[in-house]
């Protein structure tokens, strides 16, 4: 039914349906959190292994709280996450819903990403101020940050780095096999260039992280894993400054909050020899607002933009690309850095980003 007000027409059929919007968000935040905590404790992990099971079995099989675990199983039961028998008191994770909540499920594991909005709630007073004063918040706010990443690209790439995202990249599997030198930039802890050093012992790898503990991490564990043929550099990538030098270079997810991504990207042309390739991994998004309407997990895309990625950007002093800068834009940049051979390329196992490699000519 739709009234008529002294402000104009009123529809009570979309406002209810509003309401349901609305009440679906506050229960999805909700749920959010304490999926994150189900993925941190590994009770999805345990449901997957014992069947169905009571909140006192379940809490012993898992080393928690019985109390705690009570109540995470009702809000479980509640959003449809974990079924629940009324008669026998048990809760059961079925099948169907495991993959996407356990670590068994690897890229699929959407309970892994759920752990940002944890983390974004922790700077979300800072965010608030930055609205006002146009400002950004810093990286090392995000003290989670790089761990959460590595936990979350670090499922991409074992799922998929050597069969499905490296060959990407024109003849590089022979390439590395023969001694080619390949750089990662903003390599976090370096996990994607480790798995590279070992399956190719001939080739030689290199990676550059703006922060000093994820290097330090990268770099221990390179030495614990007696790897040689890899090494990593804390460094600026607005700052780099190799020359024609390595044959590729890669990045993850690693351009848009840059404070000066087009220096960043003529830097890694200036790294690459004459004819040398460069797979740049960025947010699946197009740059206009119009046509990222339909795709599925925009809202969430926009908010991570704002919690995070615009906002160390801005932090910086920077463009404040955001994280669905967009494909049409990042060829413009491409382009703009002197880059050639633009090409998309679709990756089995990573439906998320885009996958958009490029030419130093030469």
């Amino acid at each position: 039914m739709i009234e008529t007000t002294s402000t104009g027409s009123f529809d009570k059929a979309r406002a209810k349906a509003f309401m349901g919007t609305m009440l679906s968000i506050l229960n999805g935040g909700g749920l959010a959190l304490m999926v994150s905590i189900g993925h941190r404790t590994g009770l999805f992990d345990t449901m997957a292994t014992t069947g169905p099971t009571t909140s006192h079995e379940l809490a012993s099989a898992a080393g928690l709280d019985e109390r705690y675990v009570r109540e995470w199983l009702a809000a479980m039961a509640t959003g449809r996450i974990v079924d629940h028998d009324a008669e026998t008191g048990h809760f059961t994770l079925p099948a169907e819903h495991a993959a996407l909540v356990t670590r068994a499920g690897g890229p699929l594991n959407i309970a892994n990403e759920l752990q940002q909005i944890a983390m974004f709630g922790q700077v979300e007073d800072e965010v608030v101020e930055a609205f006002r004063s146009g400002a950004g918040v810093a990286y090392d706010h995000y003290p989670t940050f790089h761990a959460l990443m590595a936990e979350s690209s670090g499922a991409r790439f074992d799922a998929g780095l050597i069969d499905d995202m490296l060959p990407t990249l024109p003849d590089v599997v022979d390439a590395l096999q023969n001694g080619a030198t390949l750089a990662d930039v903003g390599c976090g802890r370096g996990h994607a260039l480790l798995l590279l050093a070992e399956a190719f012992p001939a080739g030689t790898f290199i990676g550059y992280d703006l922060s000093d503990d994820v290097v330090a991490h990268a770099t221990a564990t390179a030495a614990a894993r007696r790897l040689t043929n890899v090494r990593f550099e804390a460094v600026d990538a607005a700052d780099l400054s190799d020359q024609a030098r390595v044959d590729y270079v890669v990045t993850f997810d690693a351009i848009h909050d840059q404070a000066q991504p087009k220096k960043v990207l003529r830097n890694i042309w200036n790294m690459l020899r004459p004819g040398g390739w460069y797979l740049c991994v960025e947010p699946r998004a197009a740059t206009a607002l119009e046509d990222n309407m339909d795709e599925p997990a925009a809202p969430f895309l926009y908010t991570v933009s704002t919690m995070h990625c615009m906002s160390v950007s801005l932090a910086g002093g920077g463009e404040g690309l955001g994280a669905a800068w967009g494909r049409e834009l990042l060829i413009e940049h491409l382009n703009g850095a002197g880059f050639d051979g633009i090409e998309t390329k679709a990756v089995r196992t990573d439906r998320t980003n885009m996958y958009v490699i490029a030419r130093r000519p030469g």
